[in-house]
C-alpha cells in the first residue's frame, strides 16, 4: 500500500497545481475575461477528465495485458526440448507483491 501512495501523491499534486492555476482564468472577471474564460474551462475540464481516465483506465489496461500475457505464455512452444523443466511463470501481480 505505501507504494501506491508514493506514486499517487505526486500525480495528484501535479494535476492539482495545474488545475488550480486554471481556476483564476475560469472565474476571472474584468477586461478581456471573455477571451480567457474558455481557456480556463478547457484547462480545468481537460485536467479533470484526463486525471479520471488515467487513474481508472491504466490499472485496467495493465490487468488485461497481464492476463493476455499469461494466456499466451506457452503459446508457440513445443514443450520440453532440451530436457529442462519449464521456467516458473510469474505474473505482474506476483512480482509486485
Amino acid at each position: 500500500m505505501p507504494r501506491i501512495t508514493r506514486r499517487f501523491r505526486p500525480i495528484m499534486m501535479t494535476t492539482m497545481a495545474a488545475l488550480l492555476g486554471g481556476v483564476p482564468l475560469m472565474l476571472g472577471t474584468g477586461t478581456g475575461s471573455e477571451i480567457r474564460q474558455p481557456l480556463g474551462y478547457a484547462m480545468v475540464g481537460g485536467l479533470i477528465v484526463s486525471q479520471a481516465l488515467t487513474l481508472f483506465t491504466t490499472p485496467v489496461v495493465y490487468l488485461y495485458l497481464d492476463r493476455l500475457s499469461n494466456a499466451f505464455e506457452n503459446w508457440g512452444r513445443s514443450g520440453d526440448i532440451e530436457g529442462e523443466p519449464p521456467a516458473d511463470s510469474h505474473s505482474v501481480k506476483q512480482a509486485a507483491e
